[in-house]
């Protein structure tokens, strides 16, 4: 993952290498900064996209970008810096303003910290114009509904995954965060066909549900397979490094970015680039809450949470990734797909009482059965780390410091021990900041 900077004025080399600095992990290959006449602009990239530099200097473009339709990019013209997010937020950007008044952007919260603290999250599909302000350039559009047949749908489906996939593709070898559980399963087994030597990864504590299934689909698609088995000691370990680069205290975030980030260590020893089956589950139905909803409000549901990813999941995919200077990679979030996957009929996605229907149908003989038809498990759940954590915090934090510390000056309210034992490390690196209207909170089902 690439990190972006800049100023909207001239002159500013040095502050802005200064914020390239507390986000260098996303880019340890190279550093260029471009001075303008009314900017100052740079970008950090890791080998991988090496090419950023040079449309940095040939185009006045810096660009975080893992494919054409997944970016978050900073124009400038001769009048003007245009700040521009794509649709879902798959690359994170960041915006505000000094106390001179001038815009200042980055890719992580930490960067603009030493510029401003009244941040703001551009959010997915806007650009911020210097001269125009906020324009919103696209937004999900609820499409109309296939009218096709189910064995239709199954049989385009997989070919527009396969056609999509195969297009993030730019070197023989990739890897897959592989949880054993549907949509990771999926994409391995795609990738298996497109990549001369595919990597796939597991996570857990020893015996946890993730390494077991995971290891039956590596077994299964032919994958070399690597297996991360951590103890609980190592997970309170890493906590301030996870808080540090997630940049939230959001609860259930944490616990799956806990381990995401350890196998992003891991990743990155083997493969420049890593697939992730993120976005499938809001695309496709993967909660057990939304069979409780009446399937004719099924769709809007769908689309309310796929719109949210931008500060949650993906975030944790980002920021576990360029923690380590991989490139994550995000097929179920291409547009190709993501377009596709609304118009498929509610009804198809939840049919049986079974989750995610018609994607398991348009993979069957592709993965082991055992998997096909394995329910959700969140990435905390399948690894084993729920109960630990949540054990841990109730060891550290009493009832009296909880009712004493629970009401954060913002007027958030944090809503459990273990969301506390979060802030409190959040706040340590970043101080007690009364506007955190960029960061995201999980949704409560």
């Amino acid at each position: 993952m690439a990190g972006i900077a800049g100023i909207s004025v001239a002159g500013r080399k040095i502050q802005v290498r200064q914020m390239l600095d507390r986000i260098a992990h996303r880019g340890c290959s190279g550093c260029e900064i471009l001075e303008l006449n009314n900017c100052t602009i740079g970008i950090v990239f890791p080998e991988y996209q090496q090419t950023s530099s040079d449309i940095l200097k040939k185009q006045h473009i810096a660009q975080d970008a893992n494919n054409e339709w997944h970016f978050a990019t900073a124009i400038a013209h001769d009048d003007t810096l245009i700040l521009h997010r794509d649709m879902l937020g798959v690359k994170p950007l960041y915006y505000g303003f000094t106390a001179e008044g001038l815009l200042c952007f980055a890719s992580e919260i930490k960067a603009l910290l030493p510029e401003t603290k009244n941040i703001f999250e551009l959010l997915p599909g806007y650009k911020y114009d210097s001269n125009k302000g906020l324009i919103q350039a696209e937004t999900l559009q609820k499409p109309h509904l296939l009218n096709h047949d189910a064995e239709t749908i199954t049989r385009n489906l997989y070919n527009i995954l396969l056609t999509s996939t195969e297009k993030c593709i730019e070197t023989d070898i990739a890897g897959v965060w592989l949880s054993g559980g549907l949509d990771s399963s999926i994409i391995a087994a795609v990738l298996e066909k497109l990549v001369k030597k595919l990597h796939t990864f597991s996570i857990g504590f020893a015996n946890s549900s993730d390494l077991e299934n995971a290891r039956i689909v590596a077994d299964f698609i032919g994958s070399e397979h690597h297996e991360i088995i951590v103890s609980f000691d190592q997970v309170i370990n890493i906590l301030p490094d996870v808080i540090y680069h997630l940049e939230s205290f959001d609860a259930l975030l944490v616990r799956s970015t806990i381990m995401n980030m350890f196998v992003a260590e891991s990743t990155s020893k083997f493969v420049p680039v890593v697939f992730s089956g993120e976005c499938s589950d809001e695309l496709f139905a993967g909660y057990e809450y939304l069979k409780k909803i009446n399937i004719s409000n099924l769709q809007d549901e769908l689309m309310d949470i796929t719109g949210k990813l931008h500060n949650t999941a993906l975030q944790r995919v980002d920021r576990s990734a360029s923690s380590h200077g991989l490139v994550a990679q995000v097929p179920f979030a291409l547009p190709e797909i993501v377009d596709y996957a609304l118009q498929i009929p509610p009804e198809l996605k939840i049919k049986e009482n079974t989750e995610k229907w018609i994607l398991r149908k348009a993979f069957e003989g592709m993965l082991p059965e055992s998997v096909l038809n394995r329910t959700k498990a969140k990435f905390w759940e399948g690894s084993g780390i729920g109960e630990k954590i949540l054990q841990y915090a109730e060891k550290q934090i009493t009832d009296k410091e909880f009712q004493d510390e629970y009401k954060l000056t913002n007027g958030w309210e944090l809503r459990s021990k273990e969301e506390l034992l979060y802030y409190r490390i959040f706040k340590e690196h970043f101080g007690e900041l009364e506007n955190l209207s960029w960061m995201g909170r999980t949704k409560q089902t």
